[in-house]
């Protein structure tokens, strides 16, 4: 397996639409204000954070299921922030919609600047012919209440490429979470 570069990144944007809406390069500032960069790294592509949440509340008392999760569970929000409770989680999506090629597993990992501020950003691979909005998971590991914010950069994708082809694509398995829109709950 190979990492890819930049170069390759904006290739396939643009031959194979694998990330829409796509930004060619880092983004640091938006009309003059200071952001959480997003967009195309030297070997990756930092997502943003659309602003659709779901905060994860406790006031049922529910047992947490990943067979049988209580929608009553979470809090929907719709803003440019988003306050995460004390040791707690929201889940939000990308802004960016993803195709990813048979050949490619996509690995996503949390950006430093919420790291350093114990917000941990949680995704499974990208796996190789999976299309959708990715559902990213905001733990907040904090005593404090912590903030998110909406259309800045929330995670960067890394792109390894394999030396051969799989046998077996998310596609071919016809995958629970294939071109998920919108904040996607867990699913059995």
């Amino acid at each position: 397996m190979t990492i890819k570069s930049d170069r390759w990144i904006r290739e396939m944007a643009h031959e194979k639409k694998m990330i829409e809406p796509f930004e060619e390069y880092q983004v640091g500032a938006v009309n003059d204000r200071r952001v959480i960069s997003y967009g195309t790294s030297s070997y990756g592509y930092d997502v943003r954070c659309a602003a659709d949440f779901k905060i994860f509340t406790n006031i049922n008392s529910a047992i947490v299921d990943p067979k049988g999760f209580d929608e009553l569970s979470f809090v929907d929000k719709s803003s440019d922030i988003c306050v995460i409770p004390p040791n707690s989680f929201a889940l939000a999506r990308t802004i960016e919609y993803f195709r990813i090629p048979r050949n490619i597993l996509t690995v996503c990992l949390g950006k430093s600047t919420y790291a350093r501020c114990g917000i941990i950003v949680n995704v499974t691979p990208l796996e190789p012919e999976w299309e959708g909005h990715v559902t990213l998971e905001f733990s907040n590991t904090t005593p404090l209440p912590a903030k998110i914010y909406a259309n800045e950069g929330a995670a960067q994708m890394i792109f390894f490429e394999s030396d051969e082809v799989c046998e077996t694509s998310y596609l071919d398995r016809h995958g629970k979470y294939q071109g998920q829109k919108g904040v996607t709950l867990p699913k059995t």
